[in-house]
């Protein structure tokens, strides 16, 4: 009996698909259904927040992107929930790895953002990870050290500088997650 072939995809077809998706490695991963509305406030929340202060830091040349195709290889585009980028001019993906990204976890999506999506970054050379677990309401900052990830912590209200990029912020956990703290904590 003979091995049932692996159907092997690329950005040429990719393009083609309704619905949102990713490619590793020329093989499809489904992102519906949507994400859990916890789950889009958090990335809205933070998006907003680097948003407004690489404004306030006036860095022009950066600028935050949701669910945005990062193109890595003709077989492997990913959609992070949200990056900061500087100096990108492709008006379809990105090009170059982002100065840091965000995943926002989700149940069915746990294995690939804590495993192919970490070693593909830290392959990518993104020079900080974070995965955001909304359930804990808590976030693992992953910083790059030479070409390894190494963890700098888990946040909650805590504050994090990002340093060493483009744009560097400080970062207020406590604020990304006021909102939902209290829901958890029925107020």
């Amino acid at each position: 009996m003979s091995a049932v072939p692996i159907e092997y995809y690329t950005y040429d077809d990719y393009i083609h698909w309704e619905g949102r998706w990713e490619l590793i490695e020329g093989i499809p991963y489904a992102m519906s259904p949507s994400p859990m509305r916890t789950h889009q406030n958090i990335a809205y929340e933070i998006a907003r927040f680097v948003g407004n202060k690489i404004q306030e830091k006036g860095c022009e040349e950066c600028e935050v992107l949701g669910e945005f195709d990062y193109k890595i290889s003709s077989d492997t585009v990913l959609r992070p929930d949200v990056v900061l980028v500087c100096n990108e001019t492709n008006e379809r993906y990105l090009t170059k790895a982002p100065e840091i990204i965000f995943e926002v976890i989700s149940p069915n999506t746990a294995k690939r953002d804590e495993v192919y999506k970490f070693e593909l970054y830290q392959f990518e050379r993104v020079k900080y990870y974070v995965i955001v677990y909304p359930d804990d309401l808590k976030a693992k900052i992953f910083k790059l050290n030479g070409s390894k990830y190494e963890k700098e912590g888990d946040f909650t209200i805590e504050s994090y500088h990002f340093r060493d990029i483009e744009c560097e912020l400080e970062m207020d956990f406590e604020k990304i997650f006021r909102r939902y703290r209290k829901k958890l904590n029925g107020k």
